[in-house]
């Protein structure tokens, strides 16, 4: 586009509170981006003005009008076969509702029931910050002038700026995000060494898909990404670290599961969801952990000490529920 107009083009890093330019390479992990995000916070973290323009727009013809009974994408090139998410509502007035909501009734709990997948403890915001219809900024500002506890306010904004923007350096700075090439040297050794190792069982894709392996909860998480088009964060990563113990190998395990996440998450295509896999599987932004089979040194996240850190059961009921009411249908998934 810049090379075919005669007017200046400027893009604007709107999706994060520090521009992700000012720090020039890729991080290594949340304790090398906070000192430099922190030290950068005062100078962007600031109620944006709603600037006039100098200029007013006047348009040279009426635009037409499509008819609400008409599907503008029918001759669009779409993967209909995944089912709407009828319980999520989009706009910047929803968005708005959402966040004012968790301010007012989750935020004081957060630091506690943000890890319980069984309970309504986050913010469940991700989606309208993928699609652009709450930004960063008004989020953490309504956080920081919120009356909760300094410490709920601090856990909360760690994840939504620290966390998120290292997200966003590392595919900004890593061309190689969606694929295992992403990996750090100490990881590429040991996924390296570890790809013959014997796998107890393999999964097809198919049968991930469907959620019919042998784990209870994983079964759940991969059905409440299926149906509602969201899972829980804190089970994202046990997600992630089974498709690499089920697949018949780590590069296999990542594209799967940027394929499922891709397909089903409402807030897939996102910097977060990169990250998270890549971290899961590749050990983006961790160290090296005891080396055990098929793992390597990725760190190893197991059934029996998930489960035990919060109400799983609940959790796997609440999910069998959703399974018996879902209706999905033939449509593109979006938060519409």
């Amino acid at each position: 586009m810049a090379a075919k107009i005669r007017v200046p083009l400027w893009t604007v890093d709107a999706d994060v509170i520090v521009p992700s330019k000012l720090l020039l390479k890729e991080q290594f992990a949340a304790r090398t981006i906070r000192p430099r995000i922190h030290a950068l916070l005062p100078q962007f973290m600031v109620a944006q003005k709603n600037l006039t323009a100098h200029m007013r727009w006047t348009s040279p013809l009426r635009p037409g009008s499509l008819s609400v009974h008409e599907d503008f994408m029918a001759r669009w090139r779409l993967d209909r076969s995944v089912g709407p998410a009828p319980d999520w509502h989009g706009g910047s007035k929803q968005a708005l509702r959402v966040l004012h909501e968790f301010v007012r009734e989750r935020l004081a709990s957060y630091p506690e029931a943000r890890n319980h997948p069984e309970v309504n403890g986050t913010s469940r915001l991700s989606p309208y910050l993928h699609f652009g219809h709450i930004g960063p900024h008004a989020v953490a500002l309504a956080v920081e002038r919120s009356d909760a506890p300094a410490k709920a306010k601090q856990v909360f904004l760690e994840q939504v700026i620290v966390r998120r923007e290292l997200s966003v350096n590392f595919v900004r700075f890593n061309p190689s995000y969606d694929s295992l090439e992403c990996v750090e040297p100490w990881a590429e050794r040991s996924i390296a060494e570890h790809a013959r190792d014997r796998r107890a069982v393999i999964y097809s894709e198919s049968e991930m898909e469907q959620g019919t392996t042998h784990d209870p909860l994983w079964n759940a998480a991969q059905k409440q990404m299926v149906l509602s088009g969201w899972m829980h964060n804190y089970l994202r990563m046990y997600w992630a670290k089974k498709i690499l113990e089920w697949s018949p190998s780590a590069s296999e395990a990542y594209q799967r599961a940027v394929l499922l996440n891709d397909r089903y998450e409402l807030d897939g295509r996102d910097p977060n969801g990169y990250a998270g896999i890549a971290w899961a599987i590749a050990g983006k932004h961790d160290r090296a952990w005891s080396n055990r089979p098929v793992y390597g040194k990725i760190r190893y996240m197991s059934l029996a000490s998930t489960g035990r850190k919060f109400d799983s059961k609940r959790y796997i009921e609440q999910i069998v529920k959703l399974e018996r009411t879902a209706t999905p249908g033939p449509a593109s998934r979006s938060l519409a």
